[in-house]
């Protein structure tokens, strides 16, 4: 289970005057924020024909993760999602599609259906993966990871609906999550940051 813990500056300054040093401190932080990176490259999902797909392979990549259906009425997004992909994957952006039954069962098709759908009707390049769960016992480790690092609107972990996007900067840490309604190309000024870093 994942707990958000708040220090107090009244702590912080109890504990520098302690001996607790400010670069002790900031290396803590950092150590914390390797093995957040670490446990993302370290997931292996399966893509759409049941092979591993290591996380591994997106380490120094800015990614995009989005939980996708074909029968939603935010399904449109695949679009401006292939025309964001398009624009910065040469400089090492990459999005990946994780089909998702668990809203009003808009998404019922096999893995290969799915696929077939994104590609005729959105001309979609970017992977899109095997079908799993993001809520529930059955959520999968990708985003028991992802909803760990960032909650949603309200505090809520969650995931409210299809296509909410979590944007992972070049080592392996949830930058910021987005709600279904944000657009895609309005990320494009974080995923351009992102990739500058």
């Amino acid at each position: 289970m994942f707990v958000k813990l708040y220090i107090s500056p009244n702590f912080l300054r109890k504990a520098v005057s302690a001996g607790f040093t400010t670069s002790a401190w900031f290396s803590t932080t950092q150590q914390l924020r390797t093995m957040s990176s670490s446990k993302f490259y370290s997931l292996e999902p399966k893509d759409k024909t049941g092979q591993p797909f290591p996380f591994k392979q997106l380490e120094g990549k800015v990614v995009l993760i989005v939980n996708v259906a074909s029968k939603c009425g935010f399904t449109p997004q695949y679009a401006e999602l292939e025309d964001l992909y398009k624009k910065h994957k040469d400089e090492g952006f990459v999005i990946l599609g994780f089909p998702c039954n668990q809203f009003a069962r808009q998404e019922p098709g096999t893995d290969e259906e799915i696929a077939q759908f994104c590609k005729a009707n959105y001309g979609v390049t970017f992977p899109i993966l095997k079908k799993i769960d993001v809520n529930g016992k059955n959520v999968d480790p990708v985003y028991e990871f992802l909803k760990s690092q960032k909650s949603g609107a309200l505090g809520l972990t969650r995931i409210k609906w299809n296509f909410e996007k979590f944007l992972v900067d070049k080592h392996g840490n949830v930058y910021q999550r987005y709600s279904s309604l944000t657009k895609p190309m309005a990320l494009e000024n974080d995923v351009k940051g992102l990739l500058s870093k």
